[in-house]
């Protein structure tokens, strides 16, 4: 789950139907009317969700204290839905936790599977929180028949020492595979799958009546790591911590759904964070395969794959000839070397200097791939170096049930404690009446000697805007009178 996939990835559509006149983005098909790629505008207008402003990735660099990443500078990560509720969190103190997952269908990774966990690598690391990844060895058996069930969780292991390498803070990191951790959280699945209907299924993911009933059931699997109270061993069995998910913005049906279903559960709604499609070496159009080696650059590659991979299959916007790159330049826009380099490399304005020199045709195709080979090669080779020292015991450590350090300081997990009928109310509600705590409380010590009888409130208002010891003291009195 959550990894960019290619333009044009599709494990359902016949060959005959590869070519559309619009653009399709769902959960299972991915594919781009045009050379250029995915029509990012319109897409955001299409799913309702909003775009990631210059404003927001300001206000990101202010509350972290650094510059921003470079996925969000350059717009790779565009997208969001309540990533602003995130962030009014983090300025109040106030807990969330991140969320993704990988569906382990194969041993070795691509490059596009990387870009959702550098970026929420990155997330755990500027605002110090928790982060679960899931595993859905489950679906990866459910929709590809080719595949046995001890093949899928073999490669959770496999995957996880990928995710586990890109630096992940074992003390605030939870990995998962579904087969073993399911006991744990099924009780949310169920009370999940209760209020969403075969027919809404169906209509959100395309499936058919000739379609396995495991696949019908598990959206709701997808779904449930969302809420915080599926970890009881992390946030508490009745918590309520909001959670943020950086994901590809093909996976938006599944979080729909469950923005959707959350509020009928009294459940908190995910904020979500969505990322552009990583392309395949042959162009936005064409598809990726991972078991295609010349689609896509491998985290288990060689120095010399890397290279002959970039120069023989990245697709060029140059020109034909030196004389006419010269002359005319290149297409920046569907030159795949030049947008492998957005994602990768660091240095803003090198980036910047290539991309006027290239597409003035002061740079041939050869100079931007030699520049691209030499990134990519030290990436893969850092990367191997580093996974080579994650042992399977390793892999388990991430993976035990266990508590996390759960930060950032003065993280207090939101308790729905059932003590009342107001209780889920309140909970609902929590983050604004937190806020209304404070201001009552600032009012109160600014007005000492008014008579606070001023203010009588009923009893669930009390609870609401006191502090536990001004009930106390306000019970007390009412006693007395």
């Amino acid at each position: 789950m959550g990894e960019p996939k290619e333009e044009t990835k599709d494990i359902t559509k016949k060959p005959e139907e590869e070519d559309v006149d619009e653009d399709v983005v769902d959960a299972f098909n991915v594919k781009s009317s045009k050379d250029t790629g995915i029509d990012y505008d319109r897409l955001i207008e299409k799913f309702g969700t909003q775009e990631i402003d210059q404003a927001m990735i300001e206000r990101i660099e202010r509350l972290t204290g650094e510059r921003a990443h470079i996925f969000l500078r350059r717009g790779l990560f565009f997208s969001h839905r309540d990533m602003n509720k995130i962030l009014d969190l983090y300025e109040q103190g106030r807990p969330f936790y991140l969320y993704t997952g990988r569906g382990p269908s194969s041993s070795a990774l691509h490059m596009g599977h990387l870009i959702p966990f550098i970026f929420t690598r990155y997330l755990q690391r500027v605002f110090d929180v928790p982060c679960v990844i899931q595993l859905t060895d489950d679906e990866k058996y459910l929709h590809n028949p080719s595949l046995n069930i001890d093949q899928c969780r073999q490669y959770a292991i496999d995957n996880s020492k990928d995710i586990i390498a890109l630096g992940f803070d074992i003390n605030k990191t939870f990995i998962f595979r579904d087969t073993d951790y399911i006991g744990h959280c099924y009780h949310n699945v169920l009370i999940f799958q209760r209020h969403i209907t075969l027919s809404q299924i169906k209509g959100i993911f395309g499936f058919d009546d000739s379609d396995n009933s495991g696949k019908y059931a598990f959206p709701a699997i997808q779904a449930i790591p969302s809420f915080s109270s599926s970890f009881p061993e992390i946030f508490g069995k009745d918590s309520k911590v909001p959670c943020l998910i950086p994901h590809a913005i093909d996976q938006d049906p599944y979080f729909r759904m469950t923005r959707d279903v959350a509020p009928r559960i009294k459940q908190l709604k995910p904020a979500a964070i969505h990322s552009k499609f990583f392309p395949a070496l042959q162009g936005f159009k064409s598809k990726m395969s991972g078991s295609k080696e010349s689609s896509a650059i491998f985290v288990t590659d060689t120095p010399k794959q890397v290279k002959n991979k970039i120069n023989k299959y990245a697709f060029s916007g140059g020109q034909q000839t030196a004389e006419d790159q010269r002359k005319y330049g290149a297409n920046l826009e569907i030159d795949i070397a030049y947008n492998y380099l957005i994602f990768f490399l660091e240095d803003d304005e090198k980036l910047k200097e290539i991309g006027e020199k290239y597409k003035s045709g002061e740079m041939l195709t050869g100079e931007v791939k030699a520049i691209l080979v030499e990134i990519l090669q030290n990436l893969v080779k850092n990367h191997q170096e580093t996974r080579a020292k994650i042992t399977d015991e390793i892999v388990l450590d991430y993976m035990k049930v266990r508590p996390l350090q759960v930060l950032p300081k003065g993280f207090k997990p939101i308790e729905n404690k059932g003590e009342n009928k107001d209780e889920e109310k309140k909970t609902k509600s929590q983050l604004k009446k937190e806020m209304k705590k404070e201001m009552a409380k600032k009012k109160k010590e600014a007005k000492k000697g008014k008579n606070n009888e001023e203010k009588k409130e009923d009893n669930s208002e009390v609870k609401e805007e006191k502090t536990e010891t001004q009930k106390e003291e306000r019970s007390q009195e009412r006693k007395k009178q």
